[in-house]
């Protein structure tokens, strides 16, 4: 099909739920894409940081070519290898004793975050411990629950009733503090919020909410759907463990994926009827996970990962861009330019063979993890042309 025939046959027949942009990608191979008619882009956005291993990536293909091979899908009423190995996998990097839930998305993870938290609470002190807090800023999903734990005031429109529970604290220790209560059960965060313009926590706020939350017990949840699985050049972004952590976009390295880790302390917590998921733990998407978990999670890798994001900041300055700002961390970074809107930019470099993405006013880059400096390279000189013919 053309491009044309493929943008009408969507609009007619899809809910009008997205803003697309004109392209249809037709294949891939590493960063670089090509769409419907031919033309070439390089990708500096895989696809909002899931194609963490890029595109075809032969390990990743061979795994899920595999499994879909032999076997797609049985539900979790009966145990399935690849799964197996994936969890195992999952809390080899874990403290020992974490334990590992597969859902099928971020927002499915951080509902079940949610979950165990007060679960966790009721448990221990019984009814009425169930709120939560969450920062200002932050971007948690698309469900009604998970939209109630974002704490952006855009975002909670239209579908009222929200879930109840959800409290929003700047991202600093008074804040915090001030909303702390005896119905308080936990703290929900981002190490870098995405969605909310790539804005990085402060790693002495951080550090001071991990003492103050362990000597009340109340519980730290990570949300590391964007951050984990090697994005910021380390596996995951925390400076060290929280109670329970999501994971979801990168991991599946292309396939709909997300799980809940929950160390010792949380661990069995849910137990047999009270969580559940379909689809979670499917064969396929496993297999996939799994194979980016074995190319993803070595020391020389992440270190990889780090060098092509400063390789990005070096090439940013080099080519003497109008940059006011550059935020984040390895292949997670949010760039402010003077004097040019994020949106019509990202709209300006896609036109030109540059797939972008924005965060609030910010353009934003997550490329794929094995991106080669080649592509980083046509990217920047992509961006530096654009802004040419922009001024």
């Amino acid at each position: 099909m053309t491009f044309e025939q493929i943008k009408k046959l969507d609009t007619s027949s899809a809910m009008p739920t997205y803003g697309r942009f004109d392209a249809a990608f037709d294949r891939g191979e590493g960063a670089t894409l090509w769409d419907v008619e031919g033309k070439k882009y390089i990708d500096f956005s895989s696809g909002i940081g899931v194609n963490s291993l890029g595109h075809r990536h032969p390990a990743w293909l061979a795994a899920v070519e595999g499994q879909l091979s032999r076997l797609a899908h049985t539900s979790n009423l009966y145990y399935n290898e690849a799964t197996a190995r994936l969890t195992d996998k999952l809390t080899s990097f874990c403290p020992q004793g974490s334990r590992v839930f597969m859902a099928n998305s971020g927002a499915e993870a951080n509902e079940g975050m949610i979950k165990l938290a007060r679960k966790y609470s009721f448990d221990r002190y019984g009814e009425g411990r169930n709120e939560i807090i969450s920062l200002k800023g932050s971007f948690h999903g698309r469900t009604l629950t998970t939209l109630s734990a974002t704490g952006q005031d855009v975002f909670h429109q239209f579908f009222h009733p929200f879930t109840e529970g959800f409290v929003y604290a700047d991202a600093n220790m008074d804040s915090v503090e001030s909303l702390v209560n005896e119905r308080t059960c936990a703290v929900m965060f981002e190490t870098i919020q995405g969605e909310g313009g790539v804005i990085p926590l402060d790693e002495g706020f951080l550090s001071e909410l991990w003492r103050f939350a362990r000597e009340r017990d109340i519980l730290l949840l990570a949300d590391e759907v964007q951050t984990g699985i090697g994005r910021t050049g380390s596996l995951f972004s925390f400076p060290e463990f929280p109670d329970v952590f999501s994971l979801a976009k990168g991991l599946g390295g292309g396939l709909p994926i997300g799980a809940v880790v929950a160390t010792e302390k949380c661990a069995e917590v849910l137990g047999p009827s009270t969580h559940g998921s379909t689809f979670g733990g499917n064969p396929v998407a496993a297999a996939g996970a799994l194979a980016v978990l074995e190319t993803v999670g070595n020391e020389e890798f992440l270190a990889s990962v780090v060098k092509k994001g400063e390789y990005i900041r070096d090439g940013l300055k080099k080519r003497n861009l109008p940059v006011s700002e550059i935020r984040g961390r390895g292949l997670m970074l949010g760039i402010d330019i003077e004097g040019v809107e994020a949106k019509p930019l990202c709209a300006a470099l896609l036109k030109n063979g540059l797939v972008s993405l924005t965060a609030k006013t910010s353009l934003r880059f997550l490329p794929p993890l094995v991106i080669s400096y080649e592509e980083i390279d046509e990217g920047l000189d992509i961006l530096k042309s654009t802004l040419e013919e922009m001024k």
